[in-house]
């Protein structure tokens, strides 16, 4: 398990390594096709800050070597807000009080009716919070099992589980399942979550491997920018994909990276991101892997989407409502984040013409399933 793998790297002295990069290491990093992890050090320290062109131009080039000219689009359905977790940053904290709201299967489908009359649509990505008892595998399956008609690509962005309720998922609909680790600072992780099932550090950090145990057609990582440093948990974030990639070839990987939104519950973040480095980090990970898709959330500000979206981000959420029952059935509950970028998902794609590239509404087809 990759909770193994990690006990090898000691936070402090991976971030004494990225602060010690030079110029040179840099260089050497950028002259190579296939950079290793100790590159991939290199291209997120401050060291190279000076070549943000250069990398750019870099990103680009694999961008559209692998994935040509194109943007795929999704959207988010939060089906429940309810949720036994303590996580300081989070609106859905259980100590907020404001009404839990679990969304019924006809609510469900309402909502994917509304989400088919903003825009054709076709990867569809549910959300939840983590309460078993009243959102388990059995109503996740259900949930599935609804929205399928609606939409050729379902992925879920849920509590982590069983290998054996991953794989049971994916013969109900379940091509993709996305899961943000936080951060991998282990000591840290439990000051950030410190009730309920994601408390559990070696639980979440070993979810991947379960998700790649079961078979997941695609899988999603990301850290929450800014609890640490956010060179630090980018590097573990690199190490653990390519360690997936190693066990899990056949899966296909994806990656993100929200900076931290105001919330219910008023948590600050400790840690700033500028656009600069949201950028370098983008084409650091482009640089480091080739195949991987790199998704840009309503998180970010319109005109940031539209820079990146040429430059290597290949994956575009729009219209986003981060409450359950955003899109029809209560369209004033209480949200996850507040976004950046409300334009509406014609916009978007609008916007993605303009730059020169195709908008992708579909990659998947329920004939390969």
């Amino acid at each position: 398990m990759f909770s193994d793998v990690l006990l090898n790297y000691d936070w402090e002295e991976t971030t004494s390594r990225i602060a010690g990069k030079t110029a040179a290491d840099v260089e050497r990093a950028l002259g190579k096709r296939h950079p290793d992890l100790d590159d991939f050090m290199a291209l997120v320290s401050p060291a190279a800050a000076p070549y943000l062109e250069q990398m750019a131009a870099l990103s680009r080039l694999y961008t559209q070597e692998r994935f040509g000219k194109t943007i795929s689009m999704y959207i988010p359905m939060y089906i429940t807000n309810s949720c036994t977790n303590s996580c300081v940053y989070c609106g859905f904290n259980r100590h907020n009080l404001f009404d839990r709201v679990v969304l019924t299967m006809p609510q469900i489908e309402d909502e994917c009716k509304a989400i088919r009359r903003l825009a054709p649509f076709e990867n569809l990505l549910l959300v939840t919070g983590e309460n078993p008892k009243v959102a388990g595998t059995d109503y996740l399956e259900e949930a599935l099992r609804t929205c399928r008609p609606y939409f050729n690509n379902l992925t879920m962005e849920v509590m982590p589980l069983p290998a054996e309720d991953y794989e049971r998922l994916t013969h109900s609909g379940l091509n993709g399942v996305v899961c943000f680790q936080e951060t991998y600072h282990r000591e840290k992780y439990k000051v950030y979550h410190p009730a309920g099932m994601k408390s559990k550090f070696e639980w979440r950090v070993n979810g991947f491997d379960r998700m790649g145990q079961a078979g997941v057609h695609k899988i999603g990582m990301g850290v929450l920018i800014g609890l640490e440093d956010w060179r630090t948990d980018v590097t573990m974030m690199a190490l653990h994909l390519r360690y997936l990639r190693k066990h899990y070839w056949r899966t296909r990987y994806s990656v993100n990276f929200p900076r931290m939104r105001p919330a219910a519950g008023g948590f600050q973040p400790n840690v700033l991101m500028s656009d600069r480095e949201l950028a370098q980090l983008t084409f650091a990970f482009r640089i480091f892997d080739h195949d991987v898709d790199i998704s840009y959330s309503t998180r970010e500000r319109p005109d940031f989407r539209d820079n990146m979206l040429t430059l290597g981000a290949t994956s575009l959420s729009a219209g986003s409502k981060t409450d359950p029952g955003g899109y029809y059935t209560y369209p004033q509950s209480l949200e996850q984040f507040a976004v950046s970028d409300e334009r509406t998902p014609h916009e978007v794609a609008d916007a993605i013409r303009r730059a020169g590239y195709e908008v992708v509404w579909k990659d998947w087809d329920k004939v390969f399933d």
